[in-house]
């Protein structure tokens, strides 16, 4: 090989060398799906910590609803008994009650007063325990015979769609296509590189952007195996309603992987080592998993924060998702958070291609 090259440099003429056999490209997704294949821990983390951790977060949140609000009592046991069917009802020294509100162990502090009433002490910053102060109040007012002019009933919604597990997967399914593309991708690039791999790759037939666009078609490979898993298992297990048709759920899927991915081909443009790396994903996924909706709503943020935050691509592919899965939204509707994926693939997977380096 170095003799022929040798002379083709002599003669002024490029060596002619055949193409890979079915394009460079396929070759090398399959040689990612090979590859993927023979890593069981990553297989784990695609495929099986998605699952266990909707277990998990599923069986903390049944249809048997919260648990009880734990609150402390001054008084003696029977005088406000009637708080015990209401409240994890801690009785507890005054000195013993304030520590333990103070160590938010306790979300109220209920003090009996020597006139037969009662004082609340509590942090009004925390949403559980104004709401335990209006609870207790409310018990105990009732409880003295307290009535009220405008009768009042509750109607409790239990259904399907409208339980926290149901907006909770969606939310799951974006953060799993989030990390699986920017660890996935970036970290097998950078770990390439950092055992000299890369260098060798300069020498073959292939094109820079058929290296790069081999990782996200074969993350996108994953995702349409991956997505269908955790919406069925989640529906088997939970009844979770999936509203929208499961091609338009892949599609947007894809989307979302494939703008991450682009993202990721950016962190390991220059990265020399997996430190810088995993740094670099961290950097990107730490802030879009607190502030873009994926455990709890991101309208908990200052409203100044709510269109930077519609802005990150996590956000959008969380909405984009949750509007299919428990609303049945088309994909019509969807145009905003779609523009907002296409926007960030595009922008990344350019400047990966400029930026990136082989050594």
């Amino acid at each position: 090989m170095a003799e022929d090259q040798s002379v083709a440099a002599s003669v002024g003429r490029p060596l002619d060398v055949p193409r890979l056999r079915g394009g460079s490209l396929w070759q090398l997704t399959l040689a990612r799906l090979r590859i993927f294949a023979r890593e069981p821990s990553a297989v784990f983390w695609t495929f099986g910590f998605p699952l266990l951790l909707t277990i998990a977060l599923g069986i903390a949140f049944q249809r048997e609803g919260p648990p009880r609000v734990a609150i402390a009592v001054t008084a003696a046991p029977g005088r406000l008994a009637v708080l015990d069917s209401h409240f994890d009802v801690r009785h507890l020294t005054r000195g013993e009650a304030d520590e333990a509100l103070r160590k938010g162990q306790v979300a109220l502090e209920v003090v009996a007063t020597g006139s037969g009433g009662v004082s609340y002490r509590f942090d009004p910053s925390r949403p559980d325990s104004a709401a335990a102060r209006l609870q207790a109040d409310d018990a105990l007012q009732r409880a003295a015979g307290r009535t009220d002019p405008v009768a009042a009933t509750d109607d409790r919604v239990d259904a399907p769609g409208s339980r926290y597990i149901d907006w909770l997967v969606p939310g799951l399914l974006g953060m799993q296509l989030m990390s699986g593309s920017l660890w996935g991708v970036a970290y097998a690039i950078v770990e390439t590189r950092q055992r000299k791999l890369l260098k060798r790759l300069v020498a073959t037939p292939m094109r820079r952007r058929d290296y790069l666009a081999s990782f996200v078609l074969s993350r996108l490979i994953f995702v349409v195996v991956e997505t269908p898993i955790i919406l069925w298992f989640a529906k088997l297990t939970f009844h979770v309603a999936i509203r929208a048709p499961m091609l338009e759920i892949l599609a947007v899927s894809c989307l979302g992987a494939a703008s991450f991915a682009g993202l990721a081909l950016l962190c390991a443009s220059r990265a020399q080592n997996t430190e810088t790396a995993n740094g670099l994903v961290n950097l990107a996924t730490l802030p879009m998993v607190i502030l873009c909706g994926v455990f709890f709503s991101a309208s908990r943020f200052p409203q100044v924060l709510q269109l930077p935050i519609r802005l990150l691509p996590l956000a959008a592919l969380n909405d984009a998702l949750r509007a299919l899965v428990n609303d049945g939204a088309g994909l019509h509707a969807l145009w905003g958070p779609l523009a907002v994926l296409c926007g960030w693939g595009l922008v990344s997977f350019t400047l990966a291609l400029r930026l990136f380096r082989w050594t």
